[in-house]
């Protein structure tokens, strides 16, 4: 668990990481900052334009120290996010920083597929839905700020894994993994740090 002042450490890393990233560079990182967050970590980094989504990339396994992960994955969220072009300087002025640390994805066990609704917790719990060639993560604010229920919750996450809705049904096919996340995002662009989650 980490707090709201280490939370602004690493969303001021997330920030430093996308404009070193606009001259193709890495960011500087002081010993203490490596040392501080050198914990593996699963981590994503959510970027907002005028309240809409501009980028949004991690890593849900914790395959790098956490301070690696926010470098990586904010240069990826700003430059990389397929679903949108490149962040450009002007936009860079505007954006909001969200950082979502995960916990380790858990197979969610059911004896049939209802017992999904009854075991994901909105507003607790990110989904993870892997099939066998694709998989699909949401976090755990997004059911919340969609207002989606547990069952909609889980389609949604089949269909971001490229899914029909209701493969979790599909045993062989597909696992659904529930995991936590502390959740911080500056409140305006580099402004005051809020745990949301």
């Amino acid at each position: 668990m980490i707090g709201t002042a280490q939370a602004k450490i690493l969303i001021d890393l997330a920030r430093e990481s996308i404009r070193a990233g606009f001259s193709r560079k890495s960011p500087k990182v002081s010993a203490t900052v490596s040392k501080q967050f050198s914990e593996p970590s699963g981590v994503f980094v959510t970027l907002t334009l005028n309240e809409a989504l501009r980028g949004c990339i991690g890593f849900s396994d914790a395959l790098y120290p956490l301070y690696r992960a926010v470098i990586d994955a904010a240069q990826s969220a700003a430059f990389k996010d397929p679903r949108f072009p490149p962040l450009s300087e002007e936009e860079f002025k505007q954006i909001t920083i969200e950082v979502s640390i995960l916990s380790k994805p858990v197979v969610i066990e059911v004896r049939n597929p209802g017992d999904y609704f009854q075991k994901i917790v909105v507003g607790r719990d990110g989904l993870l839905v892997r099939g066998t060639f694709s998989s699909g993560l949401l976090l755990p604010q997004v059911a919340v700020e969609q207002k989606w229920n547990a069952k909609t919750f889980l389609e949604q996450a089949c269909v971001k894994a490229g899914m029909p809705p209701n493969e979790y049904a599909n045993y062989d096919n597909c696992r659904v993994y529930a995991f936590q996340s502390q959740v911080f995002s500056e409140q305006s662009p580099s402004g005051q740090i809020v745990q949301k989650l």
